[in-house]
């Protein structure tokens, strides 16, 4: 059974590059804000519904203080110019006893090579052994490649709070 603190895998994007998928870490924090900076407002927008350049005290605390079990966070790493970069992230947070949001994001050099496909598939492995019954995501109705990805691991539609949102669900 994976141990989410100490999950880590080895993986291939499309074009055959190596990528490491692995938990989130305290000291990822400089490299995490560093692929923020790497990463396109349009990106950046379609994954916090809202403009974002930058991050609070507070939510660079929230993304980076996950605890393994409520808040679990992978990202995904790859090698440029001899160092391991961040080019995407995925987690999911507990909302409800057995119901968590996931949600995503891949920076733009990389989008389109199967990341959030990766990190999907290694999340879902991490739910399942902690017995979450179901995940939720909402998207925005724009962002296209992130509904394909939810629905190649069968995403349903289903009643949302904001209809300017389309919101998933997958019982696990």
């Amino acid at each position: 059974m994976p141990v989410p603190e100490n999950y880590a895998a080895s993986e291939r994007l499309r074009d055959g590059r190596s990528v490491e998928i692995r938990m989130l870490r305290a000291d990822d924090q400089d490299d995490m804000l560093a692929a923020v900076g790497r990463t396109s407002s349009q990106s950046l927008q379609r994954r916090f519904f809202g403009p974002k350049r930058s991050f609070s005290k507070k939510e660079v605390d929230f993304f980076m203080n996950i605890d393994f079990a409520n808040h679990v966070a992978l990202i995904a790493l790859a090698d440029e110019d001899e160092h391991e970069v961040i080019i995407g992230g995925g987690r999911y947070v507990v909302m409800d006893p057995g119901m968590a949001e996931i949600a995503f994001v891949t920076i733009d050099d990389y989008q389109g090579q199967g990341v959030g496909t990766l990190l999907m598939h290694h999340l879902l492995i991490l739910a399942r052994t902690a017995g979450l019954e179901q995940l939720v995501a909402e998207v925005l109705p724009e962002n296209t490649a992130m509904r394909r990805v939810f629905a190649k691991f069968g995403f349903q539609v289903r009643r949302g709070r904001d209809p300017q949102v389309i919101c998933l669900a997958l019982p696990l």
